[in-house]
Parts: structure tokens; sequence; C-alpha cells
């Protein structure tokens, strides 16, 4: 069993780079149009397209400068070739959408945080969706078996 090095920690104790000079980002759920996909990237898969309205609309875009969109458009590129089958470049796009807050894990490490309504309309969203999807899943099960009655 591994010991710790030096005194225990102070039970009482308070971060000291609560002010780091990144912060802590809030993010609403509202997502907005985004940016329209530039024509001149000759992107052809609908993979990398949905990348790029997921992308351009989220909420993290909101916050973005230039760069963070010449960004997209080089990891869109990126996007659309491993859609083409190039699967090499898949760690690649992993550190780039990493470094945008793409997981929890990752909004974590970045300090990113939803608004409190936020996350309650995404729970509500959620719900609702499971719930249709298992209307949709029942309605099926019933019918198949009425289809097909055991003797």
């Amino acid at each position: 069993m591994p010991t710790r090095r030096g005194p225990a920690p102070n039970p009482n104790a308070r971060r000291r780079n609560t002010n780091h000079a990144l912060g802590e980002h809030g993010l609403t759920s509202s997502s907005g149009e985004g940016r329209a996909l530039p024509k001149a990237l000759g992107v052809a898969t609908g993979g990398a397209k949905r990348f790029w309205k997921t992308w351009s609309g989220s909420p993290q875009s909101q916050h973005w400068l230039e760069t963070d969109w010449a960004e997209l458009e080089m990891t869109t590129k990126l996007v659309d070739a491993f859609y083409q089958g190039e699967t090499r470049l898949a760690g690649e796009i992993r550190q780039r959408v990493g470094r945008w807050g793409a997981t929890t894990e990752d909004r974590a490490r970045l300090r990113m945080s939803f608004d409190q309504q936020a996350e309650a309309e995404a729970a509500a969203a959620a719900q609702e969706a499971k719930a249709a999807d298992m209307d949709a899943e029942l309605f099926k099960m019933l019918s198949e078996s009425e289809e097909s009655p055991n003797a």
C-alpha cells in the first residue's frame, strides 16, 4: 500500500488557483445556428458536415475568435478524410475536439460548466426523448407479438 509523503492536507483547505487566468466558463444550453460551412473547404462526407453543424452551433462556439473558427475548419477537413477511410486521423481529431470541451471530462478539465437551468432543460429533453423511444419500442414489440402468435 503506498504511503503519503509529507504532511496530511488541511481539512479546511481552499484551492489557491481559483482565480486562474482561464477561469470558469459558464455555458448555456442555447445553441445557435452557427456559421455556414464554407464551400471552399470542399467537404464531401455527411459525417464531416454533421461535425461542422454540431460544433458551429455548440455553446462553446459562442466564445470563439477567428482563430478558433480556423481551427474548426482544419479539423473538419480531418474529419472529412477520416470518414473517407483515413482512420489514422482519429487520435488527432480527438485531441483537437478535446481542447474545445467535447466530453464531460474535457469540460471538467477546462472548467466549463452549464447553467443549472440549462442542465434541467437538457435533462427534461432527454427524458422526453427516452419516453418517446420507449413508446416506439413498446409499439414495435406489441406489433411483432400480434403478427406471430405463439401456439
